[in-house]
C-alpha cells in the first residue's frame, strides 16, 4: 500500500507550489517570473521544486486550472432549478455570478498570458473537458416551460461565454473609472443575462 502520509505531504507541497507561483503570476507575470523565484515563494530549495514540476510552463498550465472557476460553476449548474425557461436561466446566472466572483482578479490576468504567451493552449484543454457537459446543461432548457427560438445549443453556449468573458474585462476596466463604477447597477450580470434572454429591443 502507498504511503497515504507521503502522498498527503507531497500533494500540500504541491499546492504551496502553485499558490506561491499564482501569486508570482499576477505580480510579475510569466517571463518576469523565474523557477527560482516560485521555489523561494513556496519554501523550497530549486531542486525540491523541480522534484515536483520540470517546467515553468507546466506550472503554468495547473495554476490555471486550478483557479478556473469551472470548479464551482460546474457542480453548481447541475443543481439549476425553474419550471420556466426564464426562471431556469435565472437561477442559473446567480450560481455562474456567485462562482466567477474575484475571477477578474485572480483568472483573468492568466487567461491574457495563456493568449499572448501560448495561443490559449491551456484554455483550449479546459475547454475541452467543461464544453461536453454544458452542452448536456443547455439540453435541459427544452425541457422547460416556454417557447425558445431555433438557435443551437453551440451557439447558445457561445454567446453565454461570450457574457461572462465581457462582464470579467469590462469589471477589470470599471473598477478603476470612478464614475462609470458608480453608475453601473449592482445586478448589472443579471441584467446582462436578461438581454441573453430577452434582448434590448421590447415587443
Amino acid at each position: 500500500m502507498p504511503d497515504t502520509k507521503i502522498s498527503t505531504k507531497g500533494e500540500k507541497t504541491r499546492a504551496t507550489i502553485l499558490e506561491a507561483a499564482h501569486i508570482l503570476f499576477l505580480k510579475n507575470g510569466f517571463h518576469g517570473t523565474s523557477m527560482r523565484q516560485i521555489a523561494d515563494e513556496a519554501g523550497l530549495a530549486l531542486g525540491g521544486l523541480y522534484n515536483y514540476f520540470d517546467s515553468k510552463e507546466k506550472i503554468f498550465g495547473e495554476v490555471l486550472d486550478a483557479h478556473h472557476p469551472y470548479h464551482i460553476v460546474m457542480p453548481a449548474l447541475e443543481k439549476t432549478e425553474g419550471e420556466t425557461i426564464e426562471e431556469f436561466v435565472g437561477d442559473m446566472a446567480l450560481k455562474v455570478r456567485a462562482g466567477i466572483e474575484g475571477a477578474e482578479d485572480e483568472l483573468m490576468p492568466l487567461v491574457f498570458i495563456d493568449l499572448l504567451e501560448f495561443r490559449g493552449r491551456y484554455i483550449k484543454r479546459i475547454a475541452v473537458k467543461i464544453i461536453p457537459p454544458l452542452l448536456l446543461f443547455f439540453q435541459r432548457f427544452g425541457t422547460r416551460k416556454g417557447k425558445m427560438r431555433k438557435i443551437s445549443r453551440p451557439v447558445m453556449l457561445r454567446a453565454l461565454m461570450g457574457i461572462i468573458v465581457g462582464y470579467l474585462i469590462s469589471e477589470m476596466i470599471i473598477r478603476d473609472i470612478p464614475l462609470a463604477k458608480h453608475q453601473m447597477p449592482r445586478d448589472s450580470f443579471e441584467q446582462m443575462i436578461e438581454i441573453y434572454l430577452h434582448g434590448i429591443v421590447q415587443e
